[in-house]
């Protein structure tokens, strides 16, 4: 196919040959399969993310740091230089947390360059060696949904070791490669310690996996991987060799009110958003 405009510069640079074919396109950006010598990889072409709230976009970038004051008091003010270097900024956050993760063994996508605004990056394939699917185009057996539920924890503490919370994590972001499940999509993921919202944002991140695979197992639906791991993390026992529960007994005391209230608040508008996603790709 004939190179999109935003690609026609990796060619002119020699980092990719040829585009095969465009593999999805979604709010955020497209994607496409690409030919690099002998090898075939993915392209990712961001968008302009206008379709994130502004509340989003603070819960995820709470203490993202910038190149210098100029550009914070740019972004801050959100005149035209300070979109422009906030959209850079949640473009790098994703390549950082791919790199930083890929050092740690967690499953994702090995990222391969970035350039003008261009992520390029392994091309995850199933058996066949044909892009993979969404975990939400998979039917699975129970025992097939336990198997792949016990991985993306694993997955999930290993981010958490490293420092990582995804921020966004569901059926719609992760593939089902022919050696198990890779996570994808990391735009909004998080630093653990250094951002208020992260344990809100890693347990709900368990509890879509929960809810996703608790379709096909019900037993599931009855753990609390979140909790439990939030709690392990927080006291600093919390390892990759560590064996999780699915319990967790929460403390007694006063209750926190106006916590009860966000909490509320933030499940309605992510099961709102969740409703935003099935009808794109419905």
């Amino acid at each position: 196919m004939k190179a999109p405009a935003r690609l026609q510069s990796l060619i002119a640079e020699g980092l990719i040959d040829s585009v095969v074919r465009q593999l999805m396109s979604g709010k955020e950006a497209m994607v496409f399969v690409v030919r690099c010598g002998d090898e075939t990889r993915c392209a990712k072409v961001y968008k302009e993310a206008t379709h994130r709230s502004f509340r989003q976009a603070v819960d995820y970038t709470e203490n993202r740091k910038v190149k210098n004051t100029r550009q914070a008091r740019a972004m801050a003010k959100g005149t035209r230089f300070g979109r422009k270097a906030q959209e850079a900024a949640w473009q790098s956050a994703e390549v950082d947390a791919l790199y930083r993760l890929a050092a740690a063994g967690v499953r994702v996508p090995k990222p391969l360059n970035f350039h003008d605004g261009v992520l390029l990056m392994e091309l995850v394939t199933d058996a066949n060696g044909a892009a993979a699917p969404r975990l939400n185009d998979v039917a699975f057996t129970p025992e097939q949904a336990r198997a792949h539920h016990a991985t993306l924890l694993k997955e999930v503490v290993r981010m958490l070791c490293a420092g990582v919370v995804h921020g966004d994590l569901s059926e719609f972001n992760v593939l089902l490669a022919a050696d198990g499940p890779v996570i994808i999509d990391l735009p909004q993921a998080i630093d653990a310690a250094g951002n208020n919202h992260a344990q809100r944002m890693l347990r709900r991140d368990v509890e879509n996996l929960r809810n996703f695979f608790g379709t096909h197992a019900p037993e599931l639906l009855a753990t609390e991987f979140g909790a439990e791991i939030w709690d392990l993390y927080q006291r600093g026992v919390l390892t990759n060799e560590l064996t999780l529960t699915g319990r967790f007994k929460r403390p007694t005391g006063k209750v926190d009110l106006g916590g009860v209230l966000r909490e509320i608040d933030d499940a309605r508008a992510e099961e709102a958003a969740r409703r935003l996603r099935l009808q794109a790709v419905g």
